[in-house]
């Protein structure tokens, strides 16, 4: 590992099921450890781009980003775009990185291109690539690229089961693409203190997975819903709530929890 890999943190946000908070999270830890001093660079490799949309960038907006990045081998420095958050930058996804799947297939170290492309940009303190709601090969350069995987949880029913599919997929990856690559931890997300149900399913996970389930859990909040809208994180749209308060708090949990690997 180089000294350049070795001063900053490259998480890969991901789950191959949707609507779990994935990209929420990507868009707002992202904005919580800027806030926390931290120089953060988020990479939109999700094809409808709404990390993207959700700091601002309209589809209009973006010009070139991670398609031509990952497919047309662009260097990365001339695709950095800033956003409204100070310490927070982004390569957005561009119009066509959808047929990015496609096109990848043919291409020499098709699994490495974004793992490569990342080599070549300043120091961040952290990297943080929003994957897409799949295990694709669009994923895959996000989990080869990656030092570790932050896995967003929904307390619902059947999360447990798509999680094990995708706890698989990190061992394969490891053993295979990227022996780096670490399981950084589980956040509970759409928690529901009313709702029993959110509660067996962090008991359940906190029984499977150990301290690898962050304390901190992301309620279910309007506000979180809301903010996408507008282009802002929450923690822009509305500081003060609920959802806003426990980003930052997850911030702060993995921030505490770097430094003591580190000591």
């Amino acid at each position: 590992m180089s000294e350049l890999q070795e001063q900053r943190r490259i998480i890969a946000i991901a789950n191959q099921k949707g609507g779990v908070g994935k990209t929420t999270t990507a868009i707002n830890l992202a904005t919580a450890l800027a806030m926390c001093g931290q120089r953060v660079l988020l990479i939109d490799l999700d094809p409808q781009g709404n990390a993207s949309t959700g700091l601002g960038l309209q589809r209009h907006q973006r010009g070139e980003g991670t398609y031509a990045m990952l497919v047309e081998g662009r260097a990365p420095h001339g695709l950095v775009q800033p956003t409204g958050v100070a310490n927070l930058s982004i390569i957005p996804a561009d119009s066509n990185l959808a047929g990015a799947e496609v096109e990848l297939v043919g291409l020499e170290q098709r699994e490495y291109r974004l793992r490569n492309a990342i080599q070549q940009l300043e120091i961040y303190d952290f990297v943080i690539i929003d994957c897409p709601p799949s295990l694709s090969l669009l994923t895959l350069n996000g989990l080869v690229a990656a030092s570790a995987v932050l896995v967003p949880l929904q307390c619902e029913f059947f999360a447990l089961e798509g999680i094990s599919q995708l706890v698989h997929t990190i061992e394969l990856v490891k053993r295979s693409l990227n022996p780096r690559l670490t399981l950084q931890g589980i956040v509970l997300t759409m928690f529901d203190r009313r709702n029993n149900l959110s509660d067996l399913v962090a008991a359940d996970a906190r029984s499977f997975f150990g301290d690898r389930v962050y304390e901190t859990v992301i309620p279910r909040n309007i506000r979180i819903s809301e903010a996408p809208s507008h282009g802002q994180p929450v923690l822009i749209y509305d500081k003060s709530s609920a959802g806003a308060l426990a980003y930052t708090k997850l911030a702060e949990e993995m921030l505490l929890r770097q430094r003591r690997v580190a000591a």
